[in-house]
């Protein structure tokens, strides 16, 4: 395989096997054997050569032209062996980092999980005045903080909370409330539901008087804070729209567009809207999110709704909001205070432990053998449960389950699980459990059932029906 042009003549009858034995000694850098020379450019340059026993000189060099495809085989295998090698040792290193430490740093650290599972740290839009909601969209929208004391933890709790008028009211008030016309001409309905909730509205006439009265002052000055908490406070006592206390899923806080968009259809049904941000969301309470802990901050909200109005409240969680939302339905019950007329679950899953497992983050863990060992129940023994397939049976008020068959984040075989056990374990008195798919066609996915044209007449529907109930 080599070809060598031997200058001396005596160096040209050189054995076959010698010429290998040569080209294997110079690639392996044994020249001692050979000879000394030079190797440039593929090219060997001897000036002495141990040849048939014989060391040979010559003041004229050997020049011993060779393929590196030939000379190179012996040595490349041993590189690729090499490399081989290292190879397999970064592999199972990298696989040892992922599949056994990280879910080791998980199962021993209760800040991971609350972590993982309320997702603080991620914030959108950026930069959101959350202090200012008509840079979110809302109109005719305030603004305020409820301060509970949370005697488990023996601190003050400072929660972020919106209230957005309904559209009857911003219609009939909006220029008091110095809003333009552009956005008074925008105020509108559903078409297929404007006369019958005109007709709603136009109940309350008589009780727009204490509301007249406040906008009627001199020198009214709406950016006042106390100013404000007596007009938006005097809308919830003096008329009769029902009321929904929305809660939030994860990730966040309550001025993310999705959400706003829900907040746009509920108040264009003539709905008071009351959202908030939990502790560690928005520009509530900086503090680390527990179960518990977000469950008493919405209980402190819904106390505060009832002890200013004695109009109907409803409530709606969405995806992790659903879990609050039965835990606190449940605790109102233990507690013996009354709830809610009714419950809207949207996007739901059963608990905590089967939602971990089927959610995107856990694709590459789900099937280790030591999947539960080190995620799901070290999060239940840090009472991260969220186990809504056990609180939906400790509770009468009627429930709403929505969910679209293409959402991915909360699977859709959750939310009809769900449904299921609530229909095999709650009491044949109570309230009524109603389940609404969306085709996967419509593309609402985990956050868009909102744009759904038949919703608004679902929730009235279902909402009216159970206005006037008691459980």
């Amino acid at each position: 395989r080599s070809r060598f042009s031997v200058l001396p003549r005596r160096f040209r009858k050189v054995p076959r096997r010698v010429k290998f034995v040569l080209c294997y000694c110079i690639c392996s850098s044994r020249l001692s054997l050979c000879g000394h020379g030079t190797i440039r450019s593929g090219v060997v340059t001897l000036t002495t050569a141990f040849v048939d026993g014989v060391v040979h000189s010559s003041t004229a060099p050997c020049r011993v032209d060779f393929e590196p495809k030939a000379i190179f085989r012996m040595p490349y295998f041993a590189a690729r062996k090499t490399i081989c090698l290292a190879t397999c040792k970064i592999c199972i290193l990298v696989f040892v980092i992922i599949f056994v430490i990280l879910p080791l740093i998980f199962k021993f650290s209760f800040a991971l999980q609350k972590g993982i599972l309320f997702l603080t740290f991620i914030t959108y839009p950026p930069n959101l005045d959350l202090k200012r909601p008509e840079k979110s969209g809302l109109y005719a929208t305030r603004n305020f903080y409820i301060t509970y004391r949370d005697q488990e933890e023996d601190l003050d709790v400072d929660i972020a909370v919106w209230h957005v008028l309904p559209n009857d009211l911003v219609r009939r008030f909006g220029r008091e409330l110095q809003m333009d016309e552009a956005t008074l001409a925008n105020v509108t309905a559903p078409e297929e539901m404007r006369s019958e909730l005109d007709k709603v509205a136009n109940k309350d006439a008589s009780k727009y008087h204490e509301i007249e009265q406040i906008l009627a002052r001199d020198g009214l000055n709406l950016e006042d804070d106390d100013t404000r908490r007596e007009l938006f406070e005097a809308t919830l006592k003096a008329t009769t729209n029902d009321i929904v206390l929305y809660l939030h899923g994860n990730s966040a806080s309550r001025g993310a567009s999705h959400r706003v968009e829900l907040y746009k259809l509920l108040r264009s049904l003539n709905y008071h809207v009351i959202t908030l941000d939990y502790r560690g969301y928005g520009d509530s309470a900086n503090l680390s999110p527990t179960e518990r802990g977000v469950v008493y901050d919405a209980l402190a909200v819904y106390q505060y709704i009832t002890s200013v109005s004695k109009n109907p409240v409803y409530l709606w969680g969405h995806s992790l909001g659903t879990g609050v939302a039965t835990h606190l339905l449940s605790l109102l019950t233990d507690m013996s205070m009354p709830g809610p007329r009714a419950l809207v679950l949207e996007s739901p899953f059963n608990n905590i432990r089967e939602e971990i497992c089927a959610h995107p983050f856990s694709k590459l863990y789900r099937h280790l053998p030591w999947f539960d060992y080190t995620i799901s129940k070290p999060m239940y023994a840090n009472e991260l449960r969220f186990e809504s397939d056990q609180h939906i049976a400790e509770f009468r008020q009627p429930v709403l389950i929505l969910h679209a068959e293409d959402d991915h984040v909360v699977p859709f075989h959750l939310g009809y699980k769900l449904y299921r056990t609530a229909l095999d374990t709650r009491g044949k008195s109570w309230g009524p459990v109603e389940f609404y798919r969306f085709e996967r066609t419509s593309h609402y996915g985990h956050r868009y059932i909102c744009r759904a044209p038949n919703l608004p007449e679902i929730v009235i529907r279902f909402f009216r029906t159970y206005r006037d109930e008691q459980y």
